[in-house]
C-alpha cells in the first residue's frame, strides 16, 4: 500500500507517457504510481495517508542547477535581502531599520537579488541616501558584478583611505579630492567586490547551521528540491564544507546538493584538482549530498567577467597552456566538469582546447558550460559532439538593459540562444547563479524564460527565444537533473522516480504572465517528506528553530518567497527623495513642486503628487 497519496490535483508529471494526472502515490521516498483519483486511491491502506489538492497545481520539485547554496546558506542570515522591493526609499528604510538593529561590529549586507530597473525611480540608491540612511553601521550594498556601494563607516571600518592603491583589476572611486568615494568598481574582475565582502564578519558555526538551515527552507517555499552547488572563492574543499556535512550527517538536509569543487588560487589549480582526486569522487556521498566533478572554475586565466557595463575582456594568453593539463587529468580521471564562459569568444577557445584533450583522452563523461549568453550555433555544435550541455541562468533579467545598451537589441535577441539548444537537442539547465548578483527565486527564472522580459519590464527576444511554460518547466526540473548525472531518478513524477514535488499557491500552467513571480510552494516534499508547508497544510512540516543572530534581518523583513506583492502587483511605492509617508508608485510624490511653481491641475499624477497622495484618488 502507498504510505502516502496526494489526490484530486492538476499533477504536471512531466512524464510523456502520462503527462497530467490527478492523483499520485508515494512509498518509500520514490513515486509509486500517479493517475485517477479511483485509480490511485485503490493503493490506499489504514496507515496511508491522503492529502487533499483542492485542485491545485503539483510540479515535479524544481532543481537549480548552477547555485551556491553552500555559501548563501552560511551567509543567509546577515543579509538583507531587496528582491521585489519596489522603489529605492523602500530599499533605504528597510537599510535604516537593520542598521539600527545590527549590533558592532557586524554589517549590513545587500548582497545580490536585486536590479535598480526594478524601482519606481528606476535608479540606483546614492551613496549620499546610504550614508544617511546608515551613519554608524558599516553597510556593503553588492550592485551586480559591477560595483559595491560602502558607505562611510564600512570604509573605516575596512582602512580604505586616499592613500588605498587600486587592487588589480578593481578600482576605488576617489572624489577631487583624492578620497574614496564608498564605490567601488570591477574593471573587469569582480575580485575587487568579493574580496571586499569576505572581509566582514562572520557567523560563529552554529549560527552557519542556523542560517543554512533557514536558507534551505526559503528555497523549499518555492518549491526547489534539488540544486548544483558550483562552488566559489574562497570555497575550499573539504574544510567549507563541513557545515553541511554536518546537517547531512544529522538528516536535516532539505535540499538535495550535488556539488562542484572549485579551484581556489591562481597558478595552484592543477594541484588543488591532483589533491583532490585523490580525496574523493564524482558520486561520492549519498542521494542528498554527492560530489559532482571539477569547477565552475578550472583556472583563473579562464574567467571571462560577464559584466556589461565593461567590454568584453579578452583571456589570458597563457589560458591554453594553463586549461590543457588540467582537463586532461580530469579526464584521464572521469571527472565531470563545468566551466564558467559567458561570451562565444571564450567559449570558442575553450572548445579548441577540449577537443585537443578528447582526441587523446576521449571524454566518458559530461562537461558542461556555465552561462553561453552569446554562444554561437557553430559552437553549440562542437559542445553536442563532445557530449556536453549548457547551464543557462536569468541573469539577463538582471542586466539585460545594460546588455542592449553596450551590444545592441539585436544582439541581446540570441542572449542566450536557448530555443536554439533545444532544437539541436544539447542538454540544457534551468538556474539562477545565486546569491551574489541573481535572485535565488527559481520563478523570476520562469518569468523570465516564458515572457522574456527582464525585471524593469524590457522585452528582450522575439518569439523564437521565448519558451511555453511546459519547455521551461522541463528545463527546471528534469532537463537539471542531466547536469549531475541524475536524470534516471529525478525531474519528472514517473513510477520509480524521486518523490521531489511541490504544491503551488497559483496554477502556473494558467495564470497571467505577470503572476509567475508571485509564485511559492504550499507544499514542497524532498524524497516523499514534506519539508515546507503553510496555510491549509500549514504543521505538516518539521519546526525550524527560531533565526540566529536575533538581529538578523529575516527577523524582521519578509524573505523575497514570503512577499505577496512581487513585481507586476500593484504598489504604492515610495518615491519621493526623503522617504515620507505620504507617496504613491501610481502619482508620485513631489511636494517641492507646489513651492515652486503653480499646482500643475492639467497633469493629474504631478497634481495628486504635489498633494502628498496616500493614494485616496485611486
Amino acid at each position: 500500500m502507498a504510505e502516502i497519496i496526494l489526490r484530486g490535483g492538476r499533477i504536471t508529471t512531466l512524464d510523456r507517457a502520462n503527462p497530467e494526472v490527478q492523483a499520485i502515490a508515494v512509498r518509500e521516498g520514490l513515486v509509486q504510481a500517479t493517475g485517477t483519483n479511483d485509480e490511485i486511491m485503490r493503493l490506499a491502506g489504514e496507515s496511508t495517508e491522503v492529502i487533499d489538492l483542492s485542485g491545485r497545481r503539483v510540479i515535479p520539485g524544481l532543481n537549480d542547477s548552477h547555485t551556491h547554496l553552500i555559501r548563501g546558506g552560511l551567509n543567509y542570515n546577515m543579509e538583507l535581502r531587496w528582491e521585489n522591493v519596489p522603489s529605492v526609499a523602500d530599499a533605504l528604510r528597510m537599510l535604516k531599520d537593520q542598521a539600527d538593529r545590527t549590533p558592532a561590529p557586524q554589517w549590513v549586507r545587500v548582497v545580490g537579488g536585486w536590479s535598480e530597473f526594478q524601482f519606481a525611480e528606476g535608479r540606483m540608491p546614492s551613496l549620499e541616501e546610504i550614508n544617511t540612511a546608515a551613519p554608524d553601521t558599516p553597510v556593503f550594498v553588492l550592485h551586480l558584478y559591477a560595483s559595491a556601494l560602502l558607505n562611510r563607516a564600512a570604509l573605516r571600518a575596512l582602512g580604505i583611505t586616499g592613500k588605498t592603491p587600486n587592487p588589480p583589476g578593481g578600482l576605488i572611486e576617489k572624489d577631487g579630492n583624492g578620497e574614496p568615494t564608498g564605490m567601488l568598481i570591477a574593471k573587469p574582475s569582480a575580485l575587487i567586490l568579493y574580496s571586499t565582502l569576505a572581509q566582514g564578519p562572520k557567523l560563529p558555526v552554529e549560527e552557519q547551521i542556523n542560517s543554512t538551515r533557514h536558507y534551505m527552507r526559503e528555497m523549499n517555499r518555492l518549491g526547489i528540491t534539488s540544486v548544483i552547488d558550483a562552488g566559489g572563492g574562497g570555497q575550499n574543499f573539504p574544510d567549507d564544507y563541513n557545515v553541511i556535512q554536518q546537517l547531512h550527517d544529522a538528516d536535516q538536509l532539505t535540499v538535495r546538493i550535488a556539488y562542484n569543487l572549485f579551484a581556489q588560487k591562481a597558478g595552484d589549480e592543477l594541484t588543488d584538482y591532483e589533491r583532490w582526486i585523490a580525496m574523493t569522487e564524482p558520486g561520492a556521498g549519498s542521494d542528498m549530498l554527492r560530489m559532482n566533478g571539477a569547477g565552475e572554475n578550472i583556472t583563473w586565466s579562464a574567467a571571462d567577467f560577464e559584466n556589461f557595463l565593461e567590454p568584453r575582456p579578452d583571456l589570458a594568453p597563457t589560458m591554453e597552456s594553463e586549461l590543457e593539463p588540467i582537463v586532461e587529468l580530469l579526464a584521464t580521471n572521469k571527472w565531470p566538469f563545468r566551466i564558467h564562459a559567458t561570451y562565444d569568444e571564450s567559449i570558442d577557445r575553450f572548445l579548441s582546447v577540449f577537443e585537443r584533450v578528447n582526441g587523446r583522452t576521449p571524454f566518458q563523461t559530461r562537461f558542461i558550460i556555465d552561462h553561453a549568453e552569446t554562444v554561437s550555433q557553430r559552437n553549440m555544435e562542437r559542445i553536442k559532439a563532445l557530449g556536453g550541455g549548457i547551464a543557462t541562468q536569468h541573469r539577463m533579467a538582471f542586466q539585460g538593459e545594460y546588455f542592449v545598451n553596450r551590444f545592441g537589441a539585436e544582439a541581446a535577441k540570441a542572449t542566450p540562444p536557448i530555443s536554439k539548444m533545444l532544437e539541436l537537442d544539447l542538454p540544457v539547465g534551468g538556474g539562477t547563479d545565486a546569491t551574489r548578483v541573481a535572485s535565488y527565486d527559481p520563478w523570476v527564472a520562469l518569468y523570465w524564460l516564458t515572457t522574456g522580459k527582464t525585471l524593469g519590464g524590457l522585452s528582450l527576444y522575439a518569439d523564437d527565444n521565448i519558451l511555453d511554460r511546459e519547455t521551461a518547466l522541463r528545463i527546471w526540473t528534469h532537463g537539471s537533473a542531466w547536469f549531475s548525472g541524475e536524470a534516471e531518478v529525478k525531474g519528472t513524477l514517473a513510477p520509480g522516480m524521486y518523490a521531489d514535488l511541490a504544491v503551488l499557491s497559483a496554477d502556473y500552467m494558467s495564470i497571467a504572465p505577470e503572476e509567475i513571480r508571485q509564485i511559492n510552494s504550499v507544499l514542497t516534499m524532498t524524497g516523499g517528506r514534506v519539508v515546507y508547508a503553510e496555510g491549509d497544510y500549514a504543521g505538516s512540516a518539521p519546526p525550524l528553530p527560531p533565526a540566529s543572530p536575533g538581529w538578523s534581518p529575516i527577523n524582521a523583513e519578509p524573505s523575497p518567497a514570503m512577499r505577496a506583492a512581487a513585481a507586476g502587483a500593484t504598489q504604492f511605492a515610495r518615491v519621493c527623495h526623503d522617504g515620507c509617508a505620504s507617496s504613491c508608485g501610481l502619482h508620485g510624490h513631489d511636494h517641492q513642486i507646489a513651492w515652486t511653481r503653480p499646482i500643475p491641475t492639467d497633469d493629474k499624477r504631478s497634481f495628486w503628487g504635489a498633494l502628498g497622495c496616500s493614494c485616496f484618488a485611486v
